[in-house]
């Protein structure tokens, strides 16, 4: 699926200000979040559209590069790969925004908290970017370097948030416990804590290259092996290279998506190739040995007499791979008849002539069809 304007998608024009953004992305979020929309997954699919704009309209630097670039300007930013996410990680992600939208665990004080109010591990988030490969590389797999952005855990702090030799303050609004309850007697409401987001803890003293976050942009550089035979739009996993996790989580993946510049004068269907050759009326006549273009250079392609226009010829075996069985497609070389614009005198004298010796014989499919016409027309009477 094409993926829509971000500010179409959140329902913006491009002058809106950060907190327009933000209470655009909050009204559509409420609207197609999955616990208000359960087993909706058209809704589903809006909502991690939805945060992912939001991702980049509300990034001064990622939305610059929207702007002036559009989607490829994105590509190296660390974008997080929101078509992979669990909903619940998306609204973890954006919680302040959004609030507490906890299942029945949340309910009754039952979610992924430790004793103390401290948050379980938690995987970190997937990440994905883009890598563009011609069509010689697909043939034959490659290895690229790929550079992206992502956010990795500050080195002053360790991933703390506080400065060094501080260390964060219990929380005073849920007293260390990481949520808060509503109403009484029998049955209570307990959310998490819109203070300390569920940690049981608050920084008081932040650490000033990361501003208490505990993650900074880090340039990154990886090699990545892409498989021979691959097509438009498949990734390629790199484990462990995604945004690391909470308490000690795994990190997430990097999910590379391929894109293929256009070849000169072959084109992809499938596994095979096809390119198209015009040749002279003369060459079609008469036969004829041509050069083609292929993955390997030049290649001999021998034209029989009587070719016609349209006529496609198989060079087998000079395809691509398949990418999970490795046997390779074909080239299909599709022939169109190119008739002369200008004509010498000689030319024309001798096509004249030509013309004259010329009989329905040598061209059997129009003798066909001028006799089904005269008959159809000769029934009608």
């Amino acid at each position: 699926m094409a993926k829509r304007d971000y500010y179409e998608v959140l329902g913006i024009g491009k002058d809106a200000s950060v907190e327009d953004i933000k209470r655009a992305y909050r009204r559509m979020a409420m609207k197609y979040h999955p616990d208000k929309n359960p087993g909706d997954k058209e809704a589903e699919a809006k909502f991690k559209e939805c945060a992912e704009a939001y991702e980049v309209l509300s990034d001064p630097d990622k939305k610059k590069q929207y702007d002036h670039y559009g989607y490829e300007g994105l590509r190296g930013m660390g974008m997080r790969d929101y078509s992979h996410m669990n909903p619940q990680d998306i609204s973890s992600i954006f919680e302040d925004i959004l609030g507490n939208f906890g299942g029945i665990g949340d309910i009754f004080g039952m979610g992924d908290r430790k004793a103390g109010g401290r948050r379980g591990a938690s995987r970190g988030y997937d990440l994905e970017t883009s890598v563009n490969l011609s069509i010689e590389e697909v043939a034959k797999g490659t290895e690229k370097k790929i550079e992206f952005t992502r956010q990795d855990t500050c080195p002053d702090c360790g991933g703390s948030g506080s400065s060094k030799g501080s260390k964060p303050s219990k929380c005073n609004v849920c007293g260390g416990t990481g949520h808060v309850s509503k109403g009484g007697g029998f049955f209570q409401m307990i959310s998490t804590c819109p203070q300390c987001g569920g940690t049981g803890e608050v920084i008081t003293n932040p650490c000033k290259n990361c501003r208490g976050t505990g993650r900074v942009a880090h340039k990154r550089e990886v090699s990545i092996r892409i498989p021979a035979g691959v097509h438009e739009g498949q990734g390629v996993r790199v484990a462990g290279e995604g945004e690391p996790g909470r308490n000690g989580g795994p990190r997430g993946d990097l999910y590379c998506y391929v894109t293929i510049r256009p070849h000169e004068f072959l084109q992809r269907d499938g596994n095979n190739l096809i390119s198209t050759i015009p040749i002279s009326f003369t060459q079609a006549a008469l036969g004829a040995t041509i050069d083609v273009p292929s993955l390997d250079g030049k290649k001999q392609l021998k034209i029989p007499p009587g070719t016609q226009y349209g006529n496609i010829f198989k060079i087998k075996g000079e395809g691509l791979p398949d990418v999970r069985t490795r046997q390779h497609g074909d080239q299909l070389v599709h022939v169109i008849v190119e008739t002369p614009t200008k004509l010498s005198a000689k030319q024309q004298e001798l096509l004249m002539e030509f013309a004259k010796l010329d009989t329905n014989n040598s061209y059997p499919k129009t003798k066909n069809f001028f006799e089904k016409l005269k008959n159809y027309f000769g029934n009608k009477r």
